[in-house]
């Protein structure tokens, strides 16, 4: 049994769940059909990510083919796809991704909060609209905002800067007591975050420092959606530190490991690819299904092959990034193949709204 990614041929040493929700086994061959019932593929025959049976007369009366096969039009409930997967040798296969349409609610009325991240070369600010029921929708983004750090060579600087960038978030409709600042694990040492926190502090705001482990519960409450609480976990991918979590019996638990700039401490490779894989490996089996991934690195591989404006964008294999230039992607992308090896998750999603400031949003009253 082998699995074909586009060109690149591999030995299937795990099951695989198709788009229709047929699950092919690596050690027998057989094919649990949704429809009931099973059947072994034989030699010649490939099987599509859809669960079309391809080079066989059995398609058709085995109810394979995708007129005949009762689909699953919840995406809420779709298993990981993108995988193709045939028996030797290789006839023909599909290699992209299904696509993952899952819609998250719409929060009725409901307010605006900000939240600003403190990292260690800038601001990262979030304004989202949230109601009772948790439902949320982001506003306003602003990536990579310098306002604060740059040009600040006293502390009165930096408290005309703050008051200027807290206007902002206040003129867009946000009230005072709805601002929030959190400081990221990775930027608490350096000195100019350290000005700023006690500044802010004069200014009445209360500043927030989490450690990783809370940046990965926090970002499981913002990317992990409700109808998925059983079948997925959340993988944050930072520069700083890489945050695995998932919900154990309905309380987060939050592993983290080496982060994308792991290549500037001159750690190897194989290194970070073991720690991350010990840490994925306790990710409960039955949450494999799919991965919500968010992080610096996986927003690079989602550019790729977003589609619009889609909320949601199901990444490639690992292999399809390994010609993207950059250190940091490169170590990225190790740490990504980690985490398909060590769980099998045939679906990573990336995320373009959810970070695991949204997170901390959401437990604010």
């Amino acid at each position: 049994m082998v699995v074909r990614r586009g060109t690149v041929v591999m030995t299937m040493d795990r099951d695989v769940v198709l788009a229709n929700g047929a699950r092919i086994s690596h050690t027998d061959g057989k094919v649990e059909l949704l429809t009931g019932g099973s059947m072994p593929l034989r030699d010649g025959e490939a099987m599509s990510q859809n669960g079309e049976l391809v080079g066989s007369q059995r398609a058709q009366q085995m109810g394979l083919t995708p007129a005949a096969v009762n689909m699953r039009r919840d995406a809420a409930a779709a298993p990981a796809p993108a995988v193709p997967t045939s028996t030797a040798p290789v006839s023909a296969a599909v290699a992209t991704a299904a696509p993952f349409t899952y819609q998250p609610p719409v929060p009725v009325e409901g307010k605006l909060k900000g939240v600003v991240e403190l990292g260690a070369s800038g601001f990262n600010s979030f304004i989202i609209r949230v109601d009772k029921q948790q439902n949320w929708k982001l506003e306003k983004a602003d990536f990579g905002t310098s306002l604060v750090f740059e040009n600040l060579a006293t502390d009165e600087d930096v408290r005309k800067g703050l008051k200027g960038y807290i206007g902002q978030m206040l003129d867009y409709g946000v009230g005072g007591r709805d601002i929030h600042f959190v400081v990221s694990s990775g930027a608490t040492m350096a000195d100019v975050t350290r000005r700023i926190v006690r500044t802010l502090k004069e200014l009445g705001y209360v500043v927030n420092t989490v450690t990783p482990e809370q940046e990965g519960a926090l970002a499981l409450k913002a990317a992990l959606p409700p109808t998925f609480t059983g079948k997925a976990f959340v993988a944050d991918i930072g520069s700083g530190n890489t945050k695995i979590s998932w919900l154990q019996h309905g309380i987060p638990a939050a592993l983290d490991s080496y982060g994308a700039k792991y290549y500037q401490k001159g750690i190897a490779d194989e290194a970070v690819t073991r720690d991350i894989v010990d840490n994925a490996h306790q990710v409960p089996v039955e949450l494999r299904q799919t991965c919500f991934i968010i992080g610096g690195v996986p927003y690079e591989l989602a550019k790729a092959s977003r589609q619009g404006k889609e909320r949601y964008t199901v990444l490639k294999a690992p292999a399809a990034y390994a010609e993207l230039p950059g250190a940091k992607i490169k170590s990225g992308v190790n740490i990504y193949k980690a985490l398909v090896d060590a769980t099998g998750c045939q679906q990573f999603v990336f995320d373009w709204d959810a970070n695991f400031t949204i997170g901390y949003l959401l437990n604010m009253p």
